[in-house]
């Protein structure tokens, strides 16, 4: 217990708090909108400054937790090292798998930048892909998967902590945005594929996939996709 007291520790609580709800609030629609009012002219740039930003102010609590990780919580062994192996190799080809399915000069923001867009909103139209089929923040769910089939220590595995918990919480937030664009659409999406950790009996076949994109209304400029920030 006296370890939490540590300064590492409550260095990594704090940086944490406060990098998470700088980010939800940098990313809420909020934020953007009144920004978009006020300077217009920064809206193109906007996405490519908070994806650099967030990089930026992340690096010092990855530093810290690098330096000192504190005493050891578990370790892999035997089979079930193995096992940790196969769950991390996983987890990073399904990064670079789901990669195919997005827009990334849409997600660094490069296409606002280069054209010039002004909307708060990602120029993207909502897109099941093989992934989102299983679950609809697969990202979240392969970053999860990626920190916890580590070995732990105490900082660690409490920066890790705060981290998933923000997870959980900044999918709401992020849904909250897309019921806001995709209504009913996207409450259906959600009825028939969990949220972050993928359940056996609810995915959507790739028929029903098609099915739910193609009854949606003409999509509108600038709507978003149902995928991560």
């Amino acid at each position: 217990m006296n370890d939490l007291a540590s300064p590492t520790s409550l260095a990594l609580i704090a940086g944490s708090l406060a990098y998470f709800i700088l980010h939800s609030l940098l990313a809420s629609l909020g934020v953007k909108t009144w920004l978009a009012q006020r300077w217009p002219q920064l809206m193109p740039a906007y996405r490519l400054g908070f994806n650099s930003l967030a990089v930026l102010l992340l690096l010092p609590l990855l530093v810290l937790v690098y330096l000192d990780p504190g005493p050891a919580l578990w370790s892999w062994q035997g089979p079930w090292r193995w096992l940790s192996y196969s769950l991390t190799a996983l987890a990073v080809l399904g990064f670079l798998w789901s990669l195919t399915a997005y827009d990334l000069s849409v997600f660094l923001g490069l296409r606002q930048w280069r054209e010039g867009l002004r909307q708060t909103s990602d120029p993207e139209q909502l897109y099941i892909s093989t992934l989102h089929r299983f679950v609809r923040h697969p990202w979240y769910f392969l970053l999860l998967l990626l920190l916890w089939s580590r070995d732990q220590s105490l900082n660690q595995a409490l920066f890790y902590g705060l981290a998933s918990g923000y997870l959980v919480i900044g999918s709401r937030l992020e849904e909250q945005k897309l019921l806001a664009q995709h209504g009913e659409l996207y409450r259906r999406y959600q009825r028939q594929v969990p949220g972050l950790i993928p359940l056996p009996w609810r995915w959507l076949s790739k028929a029903e996939a098609k099915a739910l994109v193609n009854s949606a209304a003409p999509p509108q400029p600038g709507s978003a996709a149902a995928s991560e920030r």
